[in-house]
């Protein structure tokens, strides 16, 4: 979740540091959890090389005073050509104009999911999220991470903002996208105003996986909560997509909630200059704390294509696509995709 929109004339950034506690187990029951399994297999057969696809499991967790309305995240997954999957996240900030920053990010990824077979997307993230910013109608803004898997195992990655993608080989990361801030919490963003960022200002990266890969995308939520090392040590803990995307959103929520973590928010604030106030860092104390957020999470493990069975779909499929939170749909299960 980003606090900050972006605007024309630059506002001094506004630190929203939010103090992390702890749910009681009443509380705890209530808090809504997505998961799911999804495992493309690729149409055709290839007698020269095997395809390669995705197996994907997600998970999601609202802020805790969002979870009614389900949070401002949104995201889906495809079994288009060797798998599409994408995340956005809805800039929180437009609450304080009475706009749903939560509509915004649900529109664009609803238009981006009806675009992936699009012939002018012609499989570019890039124009992707062009087109899908070009049909979104509501208020707001969002940041946004598409990633698109070819059969041959290229993939295709277009970040805008602090939504975040990591690659793991063999217990290593070997890529990983950077955010693009403006300034401390405030992301670049794809905007329903003029003075925001296009498809133009996006990170396009290529990178070619191969079989036994693992793609973890998400929120900021996730990435300001967990560090990479424990994103690694989390996967090869969980060999099931489902358990690990579940386990790296339950460990990104129990460290926002937690006052005494030391996260990657907490330094990335300090370093921008954020700290408390001098006569407490003469006694030693210094700004630490998770950050209360949205949490989305997505699995990806790269496979050769399986052979397809027919299983029933948990949740809202159409046109061969998964959409992950449309509406407040609170049910924990397993959901598997097939072609």
């Amino acid at each position: 979740m980003a606090n900050s929109i972006h605007k024309a004339s630059i506002l001094q950034s506004q630190l929203l540091f939010q103090p992390s506690f702890s749910f009681s187990s009443k509380t705890r029951n209530y808090v809504p959890r997505k998961s799911n399994l999804l495992c493309f297999a690729s149409s055709q057969m290839n007698p020269v090389r095997s395809e390669l696809s995705f197996c994907i499991g997600t998970h999601l967790i609202p802020h805790p005073n969002k979870v009614e309305k389900g949070g401002e995240d949104a995201f889906f997954v495809s079994n288009f050509n060797g798998g599409v999957i994408a995340v956005a996240d809805g800039v929180s900030g437009w609450a304080e104009q009475n706009v749903d920053p939560s509509l915004f990010s649900k529109e664009l990824m609803a238009n981006a999911s009806s675009l992936v077979g699009d012939e002018e997307v012609d499989y570019d993230p890039q124009i992707l999220i062009r087109k899908a910013h070009a049909a979104t109608s509501s208020k707001g803004s969002a940041t946004a991470i598409i990633a698109m898997l070819e059969r041959n195992g290229i993939l295709k990655v277009a970040n805008v903002g602090d939504c975040g993608l990591r690659i793991i080989r063999k217990g290593q990361i070997i890529f990983s996208t950077s955010p693009q801030e403006h300034y401390f919490d405030c992301p670049y963003q794809l905007s329903s105003e003029l003075v925001g960022q296009t498809y133009l200002d996006a990170v396009v990266s290529t990178v070619e996986l191969v079989e036994g890969d693992t793609i973890v995308m998400g929120s900021d939520g996730l990435f300001d909560n967990v560090f990479d090392p424990e994103i690694v040590s989390t996967l090869a803990l969980h060999t099931d997509v489902v358990e690990a995307a579940k386990a790296l959103a339950n460990l990104a929520r129990n460290h926002s909630m937690d006052s005494s973590f030391d996260s990657p928010y907490s330094l990335e604030a300090r370093s921008k200059g954020f700290d408390v106030p001098f006569w407490k860092k003469i006694l030693g104390m210094k700004l630490i704390g998770g950050k209360l957020d949205d949490i989305t999470v997505i699995v990806g493990q790269v496979v050769t294509s399986p052979s397809t069975t027919s299983e029933e779909i948990l949740g809202t499929k159409y046109n061969g696509i998964l959409d992950g939170i449309q509406g407040t749909d609170k049910v924990e299960g397993t959901e598997r995709l097939v072609s």
